[in-house]
């Protein structure tokens, strides 16, 4: 029987979290894409803490007027602005089992833009 969607991105995204690890030094930005929705958190797998997030549904952002991949551009510049103010600079990128494209894509371009390095 065929995987469904889902199914089948648990198994990339585990695939994917026994190579990707956030260190203190180099912490793990992480992706959630709703079909509405779009989140991102810098996570420290090590000690287990989030650094920062940010989310399509902060105020400053859901007022922004534009299409999806706009809106996740403008998410990337939020986390990136957030990491830099808690002393990160570099991140390992965790898509989340989503392709990178579209949204995701978006999301790390706005990140680099604002400074993050991958």
């Amino acid at each position: 029987m065929a995987l469904t969607k889902n199914q089948r991105r648990t198994r990339i995204k585990n695939r994917i979290r026994k190579v990707v690890s956030g260190t203190e030094a180099r912490p793990r930005l992480t992706v959630f894409r709703s079909n509405k929705e779009i989140y991102a958190q810098i996570v420290d797998d090590v000690n287990g803490k989030t650094i920062s997030a940010a989310s399509s549904r902060d105020k400053d952002i859901s007022s922004a007027k534009g299409n999806k991949s706009e809106i996740a551009t403008l998410v990337g510049k939020a986390i990136a602005e957030k990491a830099l103010k808690a002393g990160v600079e570099t991140i390992a990128f965790d898509r989340g089992g989503y392709l990178y494209h579209g949204r995701v894509k978006s999301l790390a371009n706005g990140a680099r833009e604002a400074g993050l390095k991958f």
